[in-house]
């Protein structure tokens, strides 16, 4: 502690880059500060630090460890508890550029495996960024030593050093509630489950909060399940949503939409009082649509594509601008590829030719000239084949109602099953649809080729998250705004790791598959945590997030010219 102090008198007024100086492990009264990362300059990105705090100053009760999924609630309230006290702490140092800067890679409203606290039997660790205080690009030592020896512990003591033990048992007993009601869907074959109460819409389009005097959830009769959960008095009572089709239906601005984006964010838990705490969808759902212009490589979309007038071959079809229609081809083959067991769809960012052709066109254009088999006449073979169900919002074609195993109406925000007034209809105006193929088809296990990525990096080997939705690898840019399961910007830097750990550190020989490669890294994140992509895994790794295999693969899949046998 009184090391670091002397160093920052020894430094006060020097060069910026003398601050790099400073980088090691110093120990204060109750944690140690490990100074990772020094920027160059009091304009560029912040320097790094972490903050560990043994157990014998900050109690660490062995039940929070006691499951994985307890493990990451705890770890995401102490990150939000510090993400707090920095938003309350007003460090006074002054600076040019970034000086006196503090921040932690806080959560959202979802609870994600993140890097920014780490919790163990034996201490807890917090990764900040800091930006060190200069006067131009001079060293100002007397505001570094109050950002060190003042702003830091101030935000630990009212945050790690104040915890409150109701939140940790709250946060605790939520992670075992969704444990249970993950289970029970297991159990029961459900791929969705919505509670009553919930408050699925947002309070606008940039924002993750419940909507204020939102109608609440409430599910139809037919639909409604009831079971037990811990420490609830009362069942905990909602509507499941069953393996199989399943259609979304209803008037324009009745929230059809709203409920399906609530089953693609439900693939990851939130916080209680977000009011979608109980919503949970089957976590390999993946959200499928059109995007045109998105290059696509080797993807076998024959079972929906075949026989195009320029005789290009859909079982290994390439292309750098991909049409509405083929993009959501490969989206739903890629989803494949990757492992989904549910597909979400909605007709608003679908391609139409994609989804229907209704019986009059069919009549026009006949099937020897149309060479998309159009969605609905594939989806029942998805269930019935390969045990993928689908969730579909449809407002404005009744083409599905004949193979929908259950028709949910959105009517001003309230759900009501519908399913035998369609199934009336259906039989009463019956479509003819055209012979169609007795099976679904398959898809490549394709191979990558991981000397493709690196020949794209360039000298400085340079892979980088611009944005949550944009990957730079290279000069190249992954456009990543139509994948639309990915929540948090850490995730998306997480991609970008992963990317560069294929490219530059690949242990393996020869090119796996694109599934192997998923394998592969859903079990170093579960054996090593998400520093495994680092050289020296116990540095900073504080801006981190769990991606889902499907993200990593959809980042894959939309690197042009990357070569896949």
């Amino acid at each position: 502690m009184k090391f670091l102090q002397q160093k920052m008198k020894q430094i006060d007024g020097k060069s910026y880059k003398a601050y790099k100086s400073l980088q090691g492990s110093y120990y204060f009264s109750n944690y140690h500060l490990h100074i990772d990362y020094v920027q160059g300059d009091p304009f560029a990105a912040p320097s790094k630090i972490r903050l560990t705090i043994p157990r014998k100053y900050q109690e660490i009760d062995q039940s929070w460890l006691e499951t994985e999924r307890r493990n990451t609630y705890i770890e995401d309230y102490m990150a939000r508890r510090v993400q707090q006290a920095v938003f309350k702490e007003n460090t006074h140092v002054k600076g040019s550029g970034k000086s006196g800067m503090v921040a932690i890679d806080g959560p959202d409203q979802a609870i994600l495996k993140r890097s920014a606290v780490k919790l163990t039997e034996d201490d807890v660790t917090i990764c900040l960024s800091v930006g060190l205080p200069a006067n131009g690009r001079r060293i100002n030592g007397k505001e570094a030593e109050k950002l060190f020896f003042k702003a830091i512990p101030s935000i630990l003591q009212h945050s790690i050093f104040d915890l409150k033990p109701e939140d940790l048992t709250n946060s605790m007993q939520l992670a075992d509630q969704h444990d249970a009601i993950r289970e029970k869907m297991k159990e029961e074959n459900w791929i969705a489950f919505i509670a009553n109460g919930a408050i699925l819409p947002r309070k606008s389009g940039v924002s993750t909060k419940p909507l204020n005097d939102a109608v609440p959830f409430q599910s139809p009769k037919e639909n409604e399940v009831s079971f037990e959960i811990p420490y609830r008095d009362q069942p905990l009572a909602g509507m499941a949503i069953k393996k199989g089709i399943t259609l979304i239906v209803g008037g324009g601005f009745h929230g059809k939409s709203t409920l399906l984006e609530a089953l693609e964010q439900g693939v990851y838990e939130h916080i209680a009082g977000d009011g979608r705490e109980y919503v949970l969808t089957d976590p390999s759902a993946v959200k499928v649509r059109a995007e045109d212009g998105r290059s696509i490589s080797k993807v076998n979309i024959s079972p929906f594509i075949n026989d195009l007038p320029n005789s290009s071959d859909t079982s290994t079809f390439t292309t750098e601008n991909a049409s509405g229609s083929t993009s959501q081809a490969a989206n739903v083959m890629e989803a494949l590829e990757a492992g989904a067991s549910t597909l979400l769809i909605d007709e608003d960012t679908s391609a139409t030719n994609f989804m229907i052709r209704d019986e009059r066109m069919q009549q026009l254009v006949v099937k020897d000239k149309e060479p998309i088999t159009p969605f609905v006449q594939k989806v029942k073979q998805l269930r019935d084949e390969l045990d993928v169900s689908t969730v579909l919002v449809m407002g404005g074609s009744g083409d599905y109602f004949d193979i929908a195993d259950n028709v949910i109406m959105m009517d001003r925000y309230v759900p009501v099953n519908v399913t035998n007034e369609a199934r009336e209809i259906a039989k009463n105006h019956p479509v003819e649809w055209p012979n169609a193929l007795n099976e679904f088809g398959s898809w490549t296990n394709r191979t990558v080729v991981t000397n493709s990525i690196k020949n794209k990096l360039g000298k400085k080997a340079k892979v980088q998250a611009k944005s949550r939705h944009t990957v730079m690898i290279g000069r190249d840019a992954i456009d990543l705004s139509l994948v639309e399961q990915i929540v948090d910007d850490s995730q998306t830097r997480m991609v970008a790791n992963m990317l560069k750990y294929m490219a530059m550190h690949a242990p393996f020989k020869e090119d796996l598959t694109l599934t192997e490669w998923l394998d592969h890294f859903e079990k170093e994140m579960q054996q090593k945590g998400l520093s495994f992509t680092q050289k020296n895994q116990e540095q900073h790794p504080g801006d981190l997030a769990e991606p889902r295999r499907f993200e990593i693969a959809a980042a894959i899949n939309r690197l042009r010219k990357i070569k896949i046998d």
